[in-house]
């Protein structure tokens, strides 16, 4: 059975992938409320950074068991169905983080919602495995990743029209902005009919490779699933602290006002935005230059990991122009690894890839204790600086592990990555 229906035009598929950006927007809008309102939240609830550090641990393990749970649904039950239903899941659980009124339900409201959220991505990264060739994956996941930075992004301006003087006027926004997710299970459903996504299109099957019908256990314990586990923990981690964290580290750590700090928070996810859709445009350029689409990733990775480690400049900056600039071009890289590394996945398995991405969003999160050890040192130094500095740096151990360890020693990257006969070409 075919993906896409045979009556859909070409175009279609795309429609589909910006819908799927629409649904990233959702995801992180009700994820960045809190850290957007994170010094409001921490002074009314009288909560250290370590605290403020356990509500994010509590977000990722959840986020971990969540990703292994909905990549089995995912597999095994139409996503046509299951993506709407987890999206309002998440959307309710955002709505209900504003009733909460101690720090208890705040933790249960927010490890439900890393729960619900984990059920995107397996739904998500399938769909575009489904619907596109592996030459246009990255494109693909980039159109995906780049949701998240929008929602990011409309997250901080939003609650600056929400919030006022009144300490607890954050609670509003969290109900506002769960209620997005009606809107795009309605525009879904007109989207999306009966028949389609209900099996890998021609497009997906053009990866010899990634058809392995010997069973999901061959999958996961083999060395290239090895390597997506490691590089996604690694690059996964760094991300979170820095979006979680830098609300706090420019208001707290630099002393920026609330509003200036969620004015620039909204600019520093449109530069993750341009990164994130730069990294899938740099892709597919250079694959135009007859580089191979590994190559291809392999170099737009390395490049957006190094300027994510452009942290170790900014976190010793004082407040100022120079180190927002940093910031941003911080920012661009932290996230342009995300479409790459959705893209490895995709190689692996045709027919296993929500368990693919769900077992990966096991490993994404299994550093989450992280969160709780940089509020640790925070509460312990009073600085924000040499946990920022490293978490940049994370990516560009990544990019090492992929580098080494991707191909087998010996082999030439033709026979070791067979692509389309396009690819192989290149």
């Amino acid at each position: 059975m075919n993906g896409v229906a045979p009556s859909r035009s070409s175009a279609w598929k795309w429609w589909v992938c910006g819908l799927l950006l629409l649904a990233s927007a959702i995801n992180y809008m009700d994820r960045q409320t809190l850290a957007s309102a994170a010094v409001r939240i921490t002074t009314q609830f009288h909560l250290g950074q370590e605290q403020y550090g356990n509500l994010e641990l509590a977000f990722g393990w959840a986020f971990a068991v969540g990703s292994l749970a909905f990549g089995i649904v995912a597999d095994r039950w139409p996503v046509r169905w299951i993506y709407p239903i987890v999206l309002a899941l998440w959307s309710a659980t955002g709505f209900a983080t504003g009733l909460v009124h101690d720090y208890s339900g705040l933790l249960c409201c927010r490890t439900l919602l890393g729960f619900f959220e984990a059920g995107h991505w397996p739904c998500a990264v399938k769909t575009t495995q489904w619907l596109l060739a592996p030459k246009d994956r990255s494109m693909g996941n980039s159109v995906l990743q780049s949701g998240t930075s929008i929602g990011a992004i409309t997250t901080p301006l939003i609650l600056r029209l929400l919030l006022t003087g009144e300490l607890s006027s954050w609670r509003f926004a969290f109900q506002a902005i769960g209620l997005f997710g009606l809107a795009w299970i309605v525009a879904w459903f007109a989207l999306v009919k009966k028949g389609d996504l209900t099996g890998p299109s021609s497009a997906a099957l053009e990866t010899p490779e990634s058809i392995d019908d010997a069973g999901i256990w061959k999958v996961i314990f083999s060395r290239r699933m090895m390597v997506v586990l490691i590089v996604i923990a690694l690059i996964n981690t760094s991300w979170q602290i820095l979006r979680a964290w830098l609300p706090k580290f420019l208001q707290e750590g630099r002393g920026y006002a609330e509003g200036d700090a969620l004015g620039f928070t909204s600019l520093f996810f449109i530069a993750t935005d341009v990164g994130c859709l730069g990294a899938g445009a740099m892709t597919l350029w250079l694959h135009r230059w007859k580089i191979s689409v590994h190559g291809a990733r392999c170099a737009t990775f390395l490049g957006c990991a190094a300027l994510s480690a452009l942290t170790i400049v900014a976190a010793f900056l004082p407040k100022g122009a120079l180190l927002l600039c940093f910031l941003l071009i911080v920012g661009a890289g932290a996230l342009g690894v995300f479409p790459v590394y959705h893209a490895l996945t995709q190689d692996l398995s045709a027919h296993h890839q929500g368990k693919v991405t769900g077992v990966a969003g096991v490993a994404a999160w299994a550093l989450s204790p992280a969160q709780k050890f940089y509020g640790r040192l925070v509460d312990k130094t009073g600085s924000f600086d040499l946990g920022f500095a490293l978490a940049g740096c994370l990516p560009l151990v990544a990019f090492l592990v992929l580098w080494f360890f991707w191909n087998k020693p010996g082999r030439n990257e033709a026979q070791a990555l067979p692509e389309t006969k396009e690819a192989i070409a290149g």
